[in-house]
């Protein structure tokens, strides 16, 4: 009797083509697909090979209407993926001040973070989204907060010569 590991080939196809719908859909921003198969029991946390969630990846790519449904189906904006970035953090990075607000108003940490210690306002003062970095801080976001590196927001700006976020954080 061989042990044998269950993988991508053991899936059934019908089941591997509904996952596969289901990225698809968040990616694109398809709503109308992506409630349809939430509303069948489609869980909202999913995750890819890649570890994004179904809600990282319609933030990430500002499906704002997609984002919104996975939020109202439970989706968690505290989830990570296997590079350590939150739903937030990818709105901090794309400049997405719509997309920001969104997932703070649904219940994301303004100080969450994975496994590097890396806040949103940390992405956001590195490539100088001030208007990301004041909504961030009104939603108190600490300013010296640290990452696993000992980095604050104040230093990931001037690590990246973004002058702007240097000296609004250095007023703060």
């Amino acid at each position: 009797m061989t042990n044998r590991s269950s993988g991508p080939a053991d899936i059934d196809p019908q089941l591997l083509e509904i996952l596969q719908s289901a990225f698809e859909a968040a990616r694109s921003g398809n709503t109308p697909a992506l409630e349809a198969l939430l509303a069948q029991g489609l869980p909202a946390n999913l995750r890819n090979e890649k570890g994004d969630t179904l809600l990282i990846l319609a933030s990430y790519h500002g499906h704002l209407e997609a984002t919104g449904a996975l939020l109202r189906f439970g989706a968690d904006p505290a989830l990570y993926n296997d590079q350590g970035q939150t739903a937030l953090q990818g709105a901090a990075f794309k400049g997405n001040i719509l997309m920001t607000k969104l997932l703070l108003d649904g219940g994301a940490d303004v100080e969450g973070r994975g496994p590097t210690g890396r806040t949103a306002l940390t992405m956001a003062a590195m490539f100088n989204r001030l208007d990301i970095m004041q909504l961030l801080l009104q939603h108190g976001a600490d300013p010296r907060a640290r990452d696993t590196s000992g980095v604050s927001p104040l230093d990931a700006a001037r690590a990246m010569g973004a002058q702007e976020a240097v000296a609004y954080l250095e007023g703060q």
